[in-house]
């Protein structure tokens, strides 16, 4: 089928703006990627069973902090009354004594740009 003239630039823009809308999904992906590699891997893994000196976040959103069966956490972390959400990540990314007192995750906190950003890679590379 054909598409008149308006109908055509109506089908056009709106191609246009998935494809941007898909590429600047992909940008963010791709700088929650930079930062998880730069702030996080060192001590995380986005594998499932791969713990470090931090557990992995395979499937983190939904699990009770602290629970991760195999992982020696520090008792502050067992005792914390937390699910992690994005919520719950942004604020303990942001000030994490400030949310669980007592961890032993030595990281002093993100930036608000670079905190969205690795959580929106965490929500597609860590995904049960």
């Amino acid at each position: 089928m054909l598409l008149s003239r308006p109908g055509r630039a109506a089908a056009l823009a709106a191609a246009w703006t998935a494809l941007g809308s898909t590429a600047a999904a992909d940008a963010e992906l791709a700088a929650g990627e930079r930062v998880f590699r730069n702030q996080c891997m060192g001590c995380h893994a986005v594998e499932a069973g791969l713990n470090r000196a931090g557990p992995t976040l395979h499937g983190l959103f939904g699990r009770k902090a602290g629970s991760l069966e195999g992982f020696n956490y520090s008792r502050a972390m067992r005792e914390a009354d937390l699910v992690w959400t994005p919520e719950t990540l942004d604020a303990f990314l942001a000030e994490p004594n400030a949310v669980v007192p007592g961890t032993i995750m030595v990281f002093w906190g993100l930036r608000s740009d670079d905190r969205r950003r690795v959580i929106a890679y965490l929500e597609a590379a860590a995904a049960e």
